[in-house]
């Protein structure tokens, strides 16, 4: 996406861990009330033109950085927060390569399989769903892998923060998702 149509500013807090996507009018916001650390970014997401002085005759511009800190800390410590779980994040963690065949196929035809049957009390978690194909769910059915003699290609995890925030696929800029990329575990399915 160019720089020009990109919608959305990565709100962080000041040491850098990703909060929230906010719009530009948000963004301007906290710019306009002097809550802003530090910005990041190969350049402007946008400008913004005010009025102008009467005084020194100059109009007042604001730059909107595509990546954007703001002075203080959560109260809570984000790392310890779990992700929301979507089809489409789970999907997307998981690369569409099913758990079991290890075939890779197209969002609209994969399932979110439970490796523990929801009807045995499986969870509906990221510790206990993994990308299945229609075929391989079927031939799994109500049965654990180690029953149904399917074992796992690649075991589920939890994403990190910056793993969800890349996991949410939105249309950034490069330079917020080179930004993101480059603060994923260093296991990651994502790099």
């Amino acid at each position: 996406m160019s720089p020009s149509t990109s919608t959305h500013v990565l709100q962080l807090d000041i040491q850098g861990t990703p909060q929230a996507w906010i719009t530009v009018e948000q963004a301007a916001i906290h710019l306009a009330s002097d809550s802003v650390a530090w910005v990041d970014g190969a350049g402007p997401l946008r400008r913004l033109r005010g009025g102008v002085n009467a005084r020194t005759g100059c109009q007042s511009v604001m730059e909107i950085f595509p990546i954007m800190a703001l002075n203080g800390a959560s109260r809570i410590n984000l790392f310890d927060v779990a992700p929301s779980l979507s089809r489409h994040k789970l999907f997307r963690r998981d690369r569409c390569v099913c758990a079991y065949c290890g075939d890779r196929f197209s969002e609209s035809v994969l399932q979110c399989e439970h490796i523990v049957p929801a009807s045995r009390g499986g969870a509906m978690s990221w510790m206990n769903l993994v990308t299945a194909c229609p075929g391989c769910n079927a031939a799994k059915a109500n049965r654990t892998p180690e029953e149904a003699r399917m074992p796992l290609l690649y075991l589920p995890y939890v994403p990190s923060r910056f793993e969800d925030f890349l996991l949410q696929g939105r249309h950034i800029r490069a330079d917020v998702h080179e930004w993101l990329a480059s603060r994923l575990p260093k296991g990651s399915r994502l790099n």
